[in-house]
């Protein structure tokens, strides 16, 4: 049995566990997530992200455990810019909190089936056609320089996107309040309630946020087990990360200029792959990677802290 073959059962395991202890186990039906829950919850995700690094760095050497650190920042530093979104759409729909954690669970497990499908596909470009990372590099590149000069997600409305159009173009709604209920069946026909639409939302909107998050982890690591173990941990951290951040998320002003520039540093860094690898080791490149979005993001939460306690302090004056 090959190590790859090791770490995808250690890794498919620990997930199944994982699940039947946090979303089964922990998760009652239709009652709220108190911020302490939140937080413990946050905090096992997290050691549990670790702890898959420490087995890779003795299964699979220094170089995969940390590539797979790196990628695991990066798509946990992005999945806190979802949360906005997140919460907009929540509102927008009047869902009512005692939902909150069974829809946010159906949306996750909806947006691991669609990653894994786009993350399969992405590896199988790329080892066919080797210069599609040149366009993943621009398109980083452009989402970036996009991502830090503008402040769309804060404008987004939810009852006006694209994603929401689809889903009442496709499947007949109602705004009845169903009790929790994903349909209702009125004269031998199938409504499909809020909660339904805000699942499809939640997914969908997972799935435009994979469009920056899969190019930049590719731009860290090619290999499958890192692209697919660190995108699958930040993603079920995303649930308690939602309940933990809700009331704070728009207090993170500078995190989405950090993230910004990291998808800029990782879009030229697949820009100039070729000359790189001739100048530095895949060791320095990767430190070098981590170092970046370490810095970038502790910097940008740093600066929100300041902005904010400076506001804090002017309002009290």
């Amino acid at each position: 049995m090959s190590k790859e073959t090791i770490s995808y059962i250690v890794f498919a395991s620990v997930l199944v566990l994982a699940l039947i202890l946090d979303l089964g186990l922990l998760s009652k039906k239709n009652k709220e997530i108190t911020l302490r829950k939140a937080m413990q919850q946050t905090i096992f995700w997290v050691l549990l992200a670790i702890a898959f690094f420490a087995f890779l760095w003795i299964e699979d050497g220094q170089q995969k455990a940390l590539e797979y650190i790196s990628a695991y920042l990066m798509e946990w530093s992005l999945s806190i810019d979802n949360i906005f979104v997140f919460v907009l759409i929540f509102t927008s729909f009047s869902v009512s909190e005692k939902y909150y954690s069974r829809v946010l669970l159906i949306g996750i497990l909806m947006a691991i089936v669609f990653r894994v499908i786009f993350i399969s596909v992405g590896v199988a470009l790329v080892q066919r056609f080797e210069w599609i990372l040149y366009i993943f590099g621009a398109f980083l590149l452009y989402t970036g320089f996009k991502m830090f000069s503008s402040h769309e997600d804060k404008q987004f409305n939810p009852e006006t996107s694209k994603a929401y159009r689809f889903v009442k173009r496709i499947f007949p709604l109602t705004t009845k309040d169903a009790n929790g209920k994903f349909w209702i069946t009125e004269n031998g026909k199938r409504f499909y309630t809020t909660l339904f639409v805000v699942v499809m939302m939640l997914a969908s909107i997972d799935l435009v946020f994979a469009l920056d998050s899969i190019p930049a982890v590719m731009g860290i690591s090619r290999d499958k087990m890192v692209i697919y173990t660190s995108n699958i941990f930040a993603v079920l951290g995303l649930r308690s990360l939602f309940f933990l951040l809700k009331g704070a998320v728009n207090k993170f002003e500078y995190l989405q200029q950090g993230i910004a520039v990291v998808l800029i540093f990782i879009g030229l860094k697949m820009l100039a792959a070729h000359w790189i690898d001739e100048w530095l080791s895949k060791n320095a490149e990767i430190f070098i990677s981590l170092g970046v979005i370490i810095v970038c993001i502790t910097i940008s939460v740093i600066l929100s802290m300041i902005k904010n306690r400076k506001e804090s302090t002017k309002l009290n004056t």
